[in-house]
């Protein structure tokens, strides 16, 4: 079968948003996992021709120390190569306490995001912290952040499994969620971290979270496909009315901090779908499959990504190592 541009053809299905808002995280949560440091100017290149394929919002990098992300050390080298890119899509950079939100406003980062988690154990392995310690650590970074109107998104990881503590009781999940946007978070991102989520579980407690006063348009969504299920999942939160989707360009990224996590939902696969949704997301599907692919080039290994792999007319399975 050649895929032209007729494929895949358009059939709408009822209750569904008319435009989904594609978070792209590939330039951070996709690369810091990455255990060669790729070049500062590769990766400036590549937001860059994420933003030429049509993505709104590309998280550009992070503001944590360098010993504990090796991969990001290079944030204040990287966002000054992107200021070309002010106005044409939003850059939005991970801050983790206050000195990191002293670095990215002093390069002129206008979104930040701050990263909590649903479990004690993991807040433990990843902030150092209990959940409730690292809440407070984030509400003078908020408060100052809304003082200066910069966006502010809430990452929320293990919302819907944790490796060390197995299943996450939703009302767990919906107290700190609501805790953080009661700090001031614009945007709440509900992380599936270890990809264990299912399509009932995630309507769940989207409604949970609506009955507890977050609305839905404030939330987004975070699937890894480790068992096959983000796309499943992403569909159930549309029908929920979400639009905000995070992905990662080529399916690239896992959690440094939690080895059973696989890669984010690919943003090609995430669009294909969309696109025989007939809903909009003003991304060209050539463009970003052409990125993912000339990605995956310079990491040495083909793209997980299946529309990637279906879409390229380029063999990169001699560069798997």
């Amino acid at each position: 079968m050649t895929d032209g541009p007729q494929l895949p053809m358009q059939v709408r299905a009822p209750d569904l948003p008319t435009r989904v808002r594609i978070h792209e995280v590939g330039a951070r949560d996709g690369l810091q996992n990455e255990k060669t440091v790729v070049p500062t100017e590769v990766k400036a290149e590549f937001i860059h021709r994420l933003a030429d394929a049509g993505l709104s919002t590309v998280e550009a990098t992070s503001f944590v120390h360098p010993k504990w992300v090796p991969q990001l050390a290079d944030a204040e080298d990287l966002f000054p190569l992107l200021h070309d890119l002010q106005g044409a899509a939003e850059l939005p950079v991970l801050v983790p306490n206050a000195r990191g939100l002293d670095r990215a406003l002093a390069l002129g980062a206008r979104r930040i995001a701050v990263f909590g988690s649903a479990t004690e154990t993991f807040a433990s392995r990843n902030l150092n912290r209990t959940i409730d310690e690292s809440l407070a650590m984030f509400e003078p970074v908020v408060a100052r952040a809304k003082q200066d109107s910069i966006h502010v998104r809430g990452y929320l990881s293990m919302c819907f499994g944790d490796p060390w503590e197995g299943p996450v009781p939703v009302p767990q999940v919906v107290r700190v969620a609501k805790a953080l946007v009661d700090l001031g978070c614009d945007e709440l991102s509900l992380g599936d971290t270890i990809g264990v989520a299912t399509p009932g579980h995630v309507q769940s407690l989207l409604a949970h979270l609506n009955e507890a006063g977050v609305p839905t348009q404030a939330i987004g969504v975070h699937f890894h496909d480790t068992y096959g299920q983000a796309l499943a999942n992403t569909l159930a939160a549309l029908q929920h009315g979400v639009t905000t989707v995070d992905a990662s360009a080529g399916g690239l990224g896992g959690c440094p901090y939690a080895k059973s996590a696989t890669g984010n939902l690919a943003t090609e696969d995430l669009v294909w779908m969309l696109n025989g949704l007939g809903i909009e997301t003003g991304v060209d599907l050539g463009r970003l499959t052409a990125t993912s692919a000339w990605m995956a080039e310079r990491l040495g290994r083909p793209s997980p990504s299946r529309t990637v792999r279906a879409l390229s007319h380029k063999d990169l399975s001699h560069k798997e190592s």
